[in-house]
């Protein structure tokens, strides 16, 4: 009576149907790189939007910063979701909703529709960022796990410096420079959510999917400490990211009085590039001297930008960006090493859910505040102030370190 073939469905089948696992471990990087540059191609692109549309300084920043609204939201409640319900579920749907952001951004007619774009494109990170992370080391080769590792920091970092500077040179080529950004990034996502549909799954299903979007931010007390020490420098490199994409490419016209795209794009690509090589290379050394060697870089960086904005040298200020890269790339790395090993395996959610918090609070509230001092200060107090809190913040971390590595020598 059956005449139905039983290949159609069978485990067999769907594994030959399935990518060849190096062409999806490709595929996959690309797909997450994707959504990393559709977040950096904002940094210059937010600059020309207020020169069409003639909004506030304080709506550009707010622009910027809520991002991190959608990516917090999404991220403490979607993060651990593909470990129930699969990675290829939560990756597609993602990826879709990547899509939707990047059309709300292609047809905007104003700021407004700019906003509303950020925060579905930080929901998509957030929901994506876990999945593809995990989903890149399990599709790696069993003898070469780091690379997964490797591809999923490269993939982040290197994704939204890239995404800034090429934007930022669509802006200096072209005069449809928004059109040919999102018609390419949309391409890009739709053909990512196809790989990944046809890659393997790599996780099964498990229960437990309602209970783990519960948001959980918990310290526990064996890592209070380290935490507690490692947070001010977290929050400060946090900002100074969010200076760097949020602030620095508007300062190339009103601060330094160049019109450039290129400019532009490369003030939002220096420090997420450095901080993507300095991430990596900063891997493999002690996280103490890591962590040390990040604050000072932090602390100079800071200093170096302040040094530029009131020398007028846009090359000063850039320099500082990239020593603030350094900063980011090693001490936030070292954050992660000192803190996760404290916390158990159950605990450990809550300690990344803690540890998000602190950076996109700091990522996006401090931004939206200097927006709205530019008004009555001026734009260069305003970014001075913002800056010194940074200072402020890394010099206590310094403080802490340094008890903490005399308590540990005594």
């Amino acid at each position: 009576m059956s005449s139905i073939p039983e290949t159609i469905d069978t485990p067999a089948t769907r594994r030959r149907r399935a990518l060849p696992a190096g062409l999806a471990l490709t595929g996959a990087a690309l797909a997450f790189t994707s959504l990393y540059l559709a977040a950096g191609v904002l940094t210059p692109l937010l600059v020309l939007y207020r020169q069409q549309w003639d909004f506030a300084p304080s709506l550009l920043t707010l622009a910027f910063a809520v991002y991190a609204i959608g990516f917090l939201a999404a991220v403490l409640t979607l993060g651990s979701l593909s470990d129930h319900v699969g990675r290829r579920p939560v990756l597609i749907g993602a990826l879709v909703i990547q899509l939707a952001s990047n059309v709300l951004f292609l047809v905007a007619p104003d700021v407004g529709w700019v906003i509303a774009g950020r925060i579905v494109q930080g929901v998509a990170s957030g929901a994506a960022t876990a999945a593809f992370t995990a989903a890149l080391v399990e599709l790696a080769p069993p003898n070469r796990k780091r690379l997964g590792t490797v591809l999923g920091s490269v993939s982040l970092t290197g994704g939204l410096g890239a995404g800034s500077l090429l934007a930022g040179l669509a802006i200096q080529l072209t005069s449809t420079a928004n059109t040919v950004v999102f018609v390419v990034l949309i391409a890009l996502t739709v053909i990512g959510a196809v790989v990944i549909a046809l890659s393997p799954e790599t996780m099964p299903r498990t229960s437990g999917a309602l209970r783990s979007m519960i948001p959980r931010v918990a310290i526990p007390p064996a890592a209070r400490a380290e935490f507690a020490a490692a947070a001010p420098v977290v929050a400060a490199v946090w900002m100074l990211a969010g200076l760097s994409g949020g602030l620095a490419p508007s300062m190339v016209r009103s601060v330094f009085h160049l019109d450039s795209g290129l400019l532009n794009g490369v003030a939002g690509f220096i420090a997420p590039a450095v901080s993507a090589v300095v991430g990596l290379t900063f891997a493999r050394i002690d996280p103490r001297r890591a962590m040390t060697i990040g604050i000072h870089a932090s602390l100079v960086g800071a200093l170096g930008i302040i040094g530029g904005v009131f020398a007028g040298s846009l090359a000063v200020m850039i320099v500082g960006q990239a020593i603030a890269g350094v900063g980011f790339g090693a001490s936030f790395t070292a954050a992660l090493r000192l803190v996760f090993p404290l916390a158990a395996a159950h605990q450990r959610a809550g300690v990344v859910g803690g540890i998000y918090v602190v950076s996109y609070v700091a990522f996006g509230l401090p931004i939206v505040v200097e927006g709205q001092l530019t008004g009555p200060l001026g734009e260069v107090p305003a970014v001075v102030c913002y800056t010194a809190l940074t200072v402020l913040l890394t010099l206590i971390s310094l403080a802490a370190q340094t008890h903490i590595t005399r308590r540990t020598c005594g």
